[in-house]
C-alpha cells in the first residue's frame, strides 16, 4: 500500500497537558494513519485517555494545554469511552439515541421513506457494533442494558457518525471472550474500510490482535514504540516487559472449602425486566466461607442481574437469596446495617458510584462510620491505610473523584466495600479497567482476603476466564440461563456445555493474536 493510502489523518505533537502543575501527559507524538490501528497501552493514570481525548479537542477541566494537535482530514472523530452510561443520555430510549444521528443522513430522501431508511441505518449500525438482533434493545434504556450493551451502542453511535478517526477506550472492558473477539473482527474491519483507529486499552490480547503501532505510556510520557510485532517480541524499555509479564494471572486461591453450611445460597431465582421479559433463571448457587465464585458468560447473559439481585439492587425478582440460611430482603431498602454491611458490591463502572463533589477518602470513610458505627477519625485512618494498600496513596484520595482515573476509582470502590467488613464481597468486573500490572496486583488483594482465614467469600463477575482461574468454583451463565458450574479445574478442563467449550476456545483464539 503506497504512502499517500496510510496518510496521516491526525497528528499530535508535543503534547503537554497540566494541572496544578503536575503534567500529567508530557512531551507525546503520536501520528494516526488512515487504515490503521493504533494502540497507546500502560497502567491507570498514564495518560492513554488524556492523549486520546486530545484528538477530540477535549482536555480536563482547568489544564494548561502546549503543544499541537491536528487533524488535516475532514470529517468528525468517533468517541467510545471507557464508561458508556455517562454519555448516553438515560431519559431517552436506545432508538432515539441512535435515531438522532440517522436522520440527517437520510434528508434527500422522500419524507415518506425517511423513518424506514433510518431505521435501516440504526439496525446496520448496531449489527456492526456486534449487537446484532437488536430491534428488541432499541425500547429500552441505557440503564437496562448491560455494561456491554452500552459499549456497542456509544460504537454504533461513532459508525452512524461516518468517523474519519474512531477513539476507542477500553472497547472491550467488561464483555466476555466472544464479544471481545466480535469487537476485534469489527476494530479491523473499520480499520480495513480506511477508518484510523486509535486503540485505548490494558488488554494486551485484544492490542496483540489488533494493533499496527503500539506506543507504551508511564507517568505521562511514552517509554517505547514500534510497530507491534517487534514490541512483542522484543521489547526494550523495562516497563514495557513489566506489562507483558503481568499479562498472565497465576492461580492464587487454594482448592475449594467442605464448609456444610453456606454463607449465601440462591434458590429458584427468576429475574425479570418490565415485569414481563425474563432475564435470568438461577435454580441453585451456594457461596461458602472463604470461597471464590467466578460468574461468567458473555455481556447480557445475566452475570450483572445476577450479582444485583443478591445485592438486593434488583427487586423484581422470583425466588430467594438466603444469608447463613436466612432470607434476605429483595430491596436492600429493606435490609438491616448488619445485612447491608454483610453483602458488599463494587460495581463495573466505579465512576458512577461516587459523589463527585466530596473526596473520595471522605466517602471511603463513610462505609465504617455508616455501617459499622465508627467515629470519623478512626473510620478516616482505617480507609487511608485500606486504600494505600490497594495502591491510592494519600495525595490521590484526598482528591475528588473526577481527578481519578478509572482504574483508579476501581480500587477506592473496593476499598469503601472493604471497610464495610463483609462476609460477601461482589466483585462486578472490577479488573476490567486496570492495566495488566495493577490488575495482578488486585487479584492477589482479592486472593489474599479470600484466603486470609477471616470468613470473607467472594462472588467474582467476569468475561475473563484467566480471571476465574482465582475462584475455587465456576458458574457459567448463557443468554440467561445458568447452563454449568462445578470446580475451577474441571469447569477449565472438561467443560460440558457447547457454551463454556466455545468461550474457551475463542479465549485461545484472543491470546494467540487471532483475528479469526
Amino acid at each position: 500500500m503506497s504512502r499517500a493510502e496510510h496518510a496521516a489523518v491526525a497528528e499530535i505533537r508535543d503534547l503537554r497537558v497540566e494541572i496544578d502543575g503536575r503534567a500529567i501527559v508530557d512531551g507525546v507524538h503520536l501520528r494516526v494513519l488512515t487504515g490503521k490501528v493504533t494502540a497507546l497501552v500502560g497502567a491507570s493514570g498514564s495518560g492513554k485517555t488524556t492523549t486520546g481525548l486530545a484528538l477530540l479537542g477535549e482536555y480536563p477541566r482547568g489544564a494548561l494545554v502546549t503543544g499541537e494537535v491536528r487533524r488535516p482530514g475532514d470529517g468528525p472523530v468517533g468517541y467510545v469511552p471507557q464508561h458508556p452510561a455517562a454519555v448516553l443520555n438515560p431519559a431517552r430510549r436506545v432508538s432515539a439515541l441512535l435515531d438522532d444521528l440517522a436522520r440527517p443522513q437520510v434528508r434527500h430522501l422522500p419524507r415518506a421513506e425517511r423513518p424506514e431508511a433510518a431505521r435501516a441505518l440504526v439496525l446496520q449500525a448496531l449489527s456492526d457494533a456486534q449487537l446484532p438482533d437488536a430491534g428488541e434493545l432499541l425500547s429500552r434504556y441505557p440503564h437496562q442494558l448491560s455494561g456491554g450493551q452500552q459499549q456497542r451502542v456509544v460504537l454504533a453511535q461513532a459508525l452512524l457518525l461516518g468517523a474519519r478517526v474512531v477513539v476507542a477506550d477500553e472497547p472491550t472492558t467488561g464483555q466476555d471472550a466472544l464479544t471481545k473477539s466480535r469487537i476485534v473482527e469489527q476494530l479491523a474491519a473499520v480499520a480495513a474500510r480506511g477508518i484510523a483507529v486509535v486503540l485505548l486499552s490494558h488488554d494486551l490480547d485484544v492490542v496483540r490482535a489488533l494493533a499496527d503501532e503500539v506506543l507504551v505510556m508511564r507517568a505521562g510520557r511514552v517509554v517505547e514504540s514500534g510497530p507491534a510485532e517487534r514490541l512483542w517480541a522484543a521489547p526494550r524499555h523495562e516497563w514495557t516487559r513489566r506489562l507483558l509479564d503481568g499479562q498472565r494471572v497465576d492461580p492464587q486461591v487454594a482448592t475449594g472449602t467442605d464448609a456444610v453450611q453456606p454463607v449465601l445460597e440462591v434458590r429458584d431465582l427468576t429475574a425479570v425486566h418490565d415485569r414481563r421479559t425474563v432475564v435470568l433463571r438461577a435454580p441453585h448457587l451456594a457461596l461458602h466461607p472463604g470461597e471464590c465464585l467466578a460468574v461468567v458468560g458473555r455481556s447480557g447473559s445475566g452475570k450483572t442481574t445476577l450479582a444485583r439481585c443478591v445485592a438486593g439492587l434488583h427487586r423484581d425478582q422470583d425466588g430467594q437469596v438466603l444469608l447463613d440460611g436466612t432470607p434476605l430482603p429483595r430491596s436492600l431498602r429493606h435490609r438491616t446495617p448488619a445485612q447491608l454491611a454483610a453483602v458488599q458490591y463494587v460495581f463495573q463502572d466505579a465512576r458512577a458510584a461516587f459523589d463527585e463533589y466530596r473526596t473520595v477518602l471522605h466517602q471511603v470513610a463513610r462505609t465504617a462510620i455508616r455501617l459499622r458505627g465508627s467515629d470519623e477519625r478512626t473510620a478516616t485512618e482505617e480507609a487511608s491505610a485500606t486504600l494505600n494498600r490497594l495502591g491510592l496513596p494519600e495525595n490521590l484520595a484526598r482528591r475528588r473523584p473526577g481527578e481519578l482515573s478509572g482504574g483508579e476509582l476501581q480500587r477506592a470502590a473496593l476499598a469503601r466495600a472493604l471497610l464495610a467488613r463483609p462476609r460477601v464481597l461482589i466483585c462486578d468486573e472490577v479488573t476490567s479497567g486496570l492495566d495488566t500490572v495493577t490488575r495482578r496486583g488486585i487479584l492477589d488483594v482479592l486472593a489474599g482476603l479470600v484466603g486470609g482465614g477471616d470468613g470473607l467469600s467472594l462472588v467474582l463477575i467476569t468475561h475473563d476466564l484467566d480471571t476465574a482461574r482465582l475462584a475455587h468454583r465456576i458458574a457459567v451463565l448463557d443468554a440467561g440461563e445458568l447452563v454449568e458450574q462445578g470446580s475451577v479445574q474441571r469447569i477449565l478442563t472438561e467443560p460440558r456445555h457447547p457454551f463454556t467449550l466455545s468461550l474457551m476456545r475463542t479465549t485461545e483464539r484472543l491470546e494467540t493474536g487471532s483475528r479469526l
